[in-house]
């Protein structure tokens, strides 16, 4: 019988996802597939858009990418998407990412099977140049747009122990249906393609402050 796999959260223990993964010796580490088996039969088994190894107990820097596709994860908040696109999985895995560069701004109102309920605005680059390497060790530099940017974003600040919630401009506790609704209302947003992600986001996050006030 396949093991029914269920990933760490900030009840269970949220020290653990706290720390800060290291990173991967593809030469060298016999359970790395074992380990990416266990990534992508969670993936294909929940509605996730991706997966940090350390959100199920393996603290590796290694992250499983499986829907950045915006359409079909609109269509999941109404329900209305096709068999095909339930089962719709990139698998890509991307060991050891380091991003290189940021730029532009969005923001995503954020959920996250490690924090629960947890639901929150958070800024994100609109583009990303990410160093990575596959399971052959070969490097890798890509950049990613748009609501990649977001997902993969949100999963390298899982490496280094950093949760959404830490980093929200608003913060809710909404159910799965709730925030599907919220999510029909406050769709993903572009402010900028380009210029300097840390400048934009800091007068965003000034902008926000004043309509909150």
């Amino acid at each position: 019988m396949k093991k029914i796999l269920k990933s760490i959260t900030i009840a269970d223990n949220e020290e653990y996802l706290r720390q800060i993964s290291v990173p991967v010796d593809i030469a060298t580490d016999k359970s790395l597939i074992s380990d990416i088996k266990i990534l992508e039969q969670y993936c294909c088994e929940n509605d996730v858009m991706a997966m940090a190894a350390v959100q199920l107990g393996i603290p590796k820097r290694l992250i499983y990418l499986k829907n950045t596709n915006l359409d079909i994860i609109n269509k999941m908040q109404t329900n209305s998407e096709s068999l095909e696109e339930k089962k719709y999985n990139e698998s890509r895995i991307l060991i050891n990412p380091v991003i290189i560069k940021r730029e532009g701004l969005t923001d995503y109102w954020e959920a996250c099977a490690s924090c629960l309920d947890n639901f929150g605005r958070v800024l994100r680059p609109y583009k990303i140049i990410l160093e990575y390497y596959d399971t052959y060790n070969n490097r890798h530099l890509d950049t990613f747009e748009g609501f990649e940017s977001t997902v993969l974003s949100h999963e390298i600040d899982h490496l280094d122990g950093i949760l959404h919630i830490d980093i929200a401009e608003e913060l809710f506790v909404f159910s799965t249906e709730e925030r599907k609704k919220w999510r029909q209302n406050h769709p993903y947003k572009i402010y900028s393609k380009t210029g300097d992600f840390e400048n934009l986001k800091e007068k965003e996050q000034k902008n926000i402050k004043n309509k909150l006030i």
